[in-house]
């Protein structure tokens, strides 16, 4: 009787594959999860360098809008027409 399937040739070798299938496997594994902490430890930089940036932006606009607030009437120039083209502006060269 002839056999349908020849004998399994090689059985050391392909156990050795499987081991190092398996090395290789979970050194993939190791380095997949390296990258996924290098990329998460960028992504929370990323947000702390978004919110620093928020937070000084904030800050100009309050002390932009404090700035505004604090205007007075004085500071305002005198400019009087003297006819044709000629102005005269007062209270300009004023320090204060």
């Amino acid at each position: 009787m002839v056999k349908d399937y020849p004998a399994n040739q090689g059985s050391a070798l392909r156990s050795l594959a499987a081991v190092g299938a398996a090395l290789a496997t979970a050194a993939a594994v190791i380095v997949g999860a390296v990258l996924a902490v290098f990329a998460a430890a960028t992504v929370a930089v990323i947000a702390v360098m978004a919110s620093a940036l928020l937070g000084f932006a904030a800050l100009a606009m309050r002390a932009r809008r404090n700035v505004r607030a604090r205007r007075r009437a004085t500071d305002v120039i005198e400019a009087r027409h003297l006819g044709g083209h000629h102005w005269v502006a007062y209270g300009w060269n004023e320090r204060r």
